[in-house]
C-alpha cells in the first residue's frame, strides 16, 4: 500500500460522501431525518434543526477538513499497515 495513493484515495472518498450526503440533506430534510434517526436507533435529531438558508462557506469548510483529515489518516494507515505486515 502506498501511504500518499491511499490518503488520497480517503480523501476522495470521504469528500465525495460528504458532498453526497449535503446534497441529499439539501433536497430532502425531512427525509434525511428520518433516515438518520433510524440510523441512530431512533434519536430525534429534528430539535437540531435550526431553519437558516444554505451557507457554502460552511459546506466547503467541513468538506475540506473532513477531506484533509482524511487524507492524514488514510497516510498514517498504509504507513502503519506496512510497518506491521513487514
Amino acid at each position: 500500500m502506498t501511504p500518499l495513493r491511499t490518503g488520497f484515495a480517503l480523501g476522495i472518498t470521504v469528500g465525495l460522501f460528504y458532498a453526497l450526503c449535503a446534497l441529499v440533506w439539501a433536497l430532502a430534510p425531512g427525509p434525511f431525518l428520518g433516515f438518520m434517526g433510524n440510523l441512530f436507533h431512533g434519536m430525534d435529531f429534528s430539535t437540531l434543526v435550526q431553519p437558516r438558508p444554505f451557507a457554502w462557506t460552511g459546506f466547503l469548510t467541513a468538506l475540506l477538513v473532513l477531506s484533509t483529515w482524511a487524507f492524514f489518516a488514510g497516510v498514517f494507515f498504509a504507513w502503519l499497515t506496512d510497518r506491521l505486515t513487514g
